[in-house]
């Protein structure tokens, strides 16, 4: 059966989503139009900054009351930064709603930053700073799009640095909240069963003294042509084995031919132990112990990559191995056979994933924030089955290549 959405717009900007559920638990949260990439020089870090202390107090709670609220009937509070958003959410049973609603509306309109609290968790972050530093196979992503993107704020490492997020203050929380934490730029959503009337009356409520901020902002943007830093790059870490990227940047949320790189992807390395990859790296050579391709979207670009680690004496063989791969799907258009089998598995993957709510519920508040709308499972599958072997490969030798691509090697 076809999801249904319900929206809404307040006068003050703030868009409403609702998708209902078939079970008990429900999913709410506001997802802002605030990531890295919407950090100015000086606040590098701010946004996932921001993202942790909101926890620590407003207006009308203390950090433990905000812990405490929804722990206390069986739900969980959490929160996420990315390039391009910050996300607060909770899950909960649905009968849980209203205190849910008010305590995601409290944190992020009411927060307080409170310097007694950020000079404890400033080290708490710091910390997790350097453990990732530690961790060179998630370390590399930061790098690689570093390269890519050549330095704009969508390279930006999501923590920031360990100085920078040392040095951060009340004021400047506050002054980064006002300018970025304002209704026009965010999305209430609810994947529940729930009134849709209620939850319009709920929300409505709760926002019925924040007003528009009646200033715009300027919404940071690549070059319409990026200047990637091209070739190959190697970094001495001195690390037990090779950690590699290959890729570059993409498609744009409003071309066409992302869902064809999106399919291309899946068949390289996607989650399935069949992927062309994982077979000729890790199966047939034992080269790897893991190998995957990622599409990473963003409104107006994406990051595809290929990552995998093995020992530093192989990473020319695995690159040469990886090069057949996409020479293959760049020189021979897939068969009718191949692309009705990859299809059939792509629809089921990704079944299986709208499976698990939560993330549905916060892919559905991603595309309505961005793009102002709602595609379920059966959209994609239509857009998947009207691509064809002349299209994949059309797409195929675009972007796979060789004079196009960043490879970036930790050793």
């Amino acid at each position: 059966m076809k999801e249904q959405a319900k929206t809404y717009q307040y006068d003050n900007g703030l868009r409403l989503i609702h998708v209902t559920s078939p079970t008990e638990v429900a999913y709410c949260g506001i997802s802002i139009d605030a990531g890295t990439r919407d950090e100015e020089s000086g606040e590098e870090g701010m946004a996932h900054f921001c993202e942790h202390l909101m926890f620590k107090g407003t207006h009308k709670r203390k950090a433990w009351h905000i812990i405490n609220r929804m722990e206390a009937v069986g739900g969980d509070l959490n929160a996420y930064t990315n390039k391009e958003e910050t996300v607060v959410y909770s899950a909960f049973m649905r009968e849980h709603f209203e205190r849910a609603a008010e305590l995601i509306f409290d944190i992020v309109f009411n927060s307080t930053f409170p310097q007694h609290e950020i000079d404890k968790e400033s080290e708490v972050i710091a910390d997790e700073i350097e453990c990732y530093n530690d961790s060179p196979a998630e370390l590399i992503f930061d790098h690689f799009e570093n390269l890519i993107y050549n330095g704009r704020t969508l390279g930006h490492d999501i923590l920031g640095t360990a100085d920078n997020v040392r040095r951060f203050t009340t004021e400047d929380a506050l002054r980064f909240t006002s300018r970025l934490y304002r209704p026009d730029k965010m999305v209430f959503f609810l994947f529940g069963a729930l009134d849709f009337d209620k939850v319009k009356r709920v929300v409505g409520r709760l926002i019925s003294n924040i007003v528009p901020s009646g200033r715009d902002i300027a919404i940071p943007q690549l070059a319409e042509t990026p200047s990637p830093i091209l070739g190959t790059h190697i970094e001495e870490r001195g690390t037990h084995q090779a950690h590699v990227m290959v890729g570059r940047a993409a498609y744009g949320s409003k071309d066409k031919k992302r869902i064809a790189l999106y399919f291309l992807n899946n068949i390289l390395g996607g989650p399935g132990m069949n992927s062309r990859l994982n077979i000729a790296l890790r199966e047939h050579s034992g080269l790897v112990y893991t190998v995957e391709s990622s599409l990473t979207n963003y409104t107006d670009t994406s990051t595809w990559a290929i990552y995998f680690g093995c020992d530093t004496d192989d990473v020319n063989r695995c690159l040469k191995l990886l090069r057949r791969e996409l020479d293959r799907l760049m020189q021979c258009p897939l068969s009718e056979r191949e692309l009705k089998a990859a299809i059939k598995q792509i629809k089921g993957q990704i079944g299986v994933a709208c499976d698990n709510f939560e993330n549905y519920a916060l892919d559905t508040a991603k595309s309505f924030l961005h793009y102002n709308k709602f595609e379920g499972m059966e959209d994609t599958f239509q857009h998947i089955e009207q691509l064809t072997p002349a299209i994949l490969q059309e797409v195929a030798q675009e972007i796979f290549d060789p004079k196009g691509l960043t490879t970036l090697i930790f050793r």
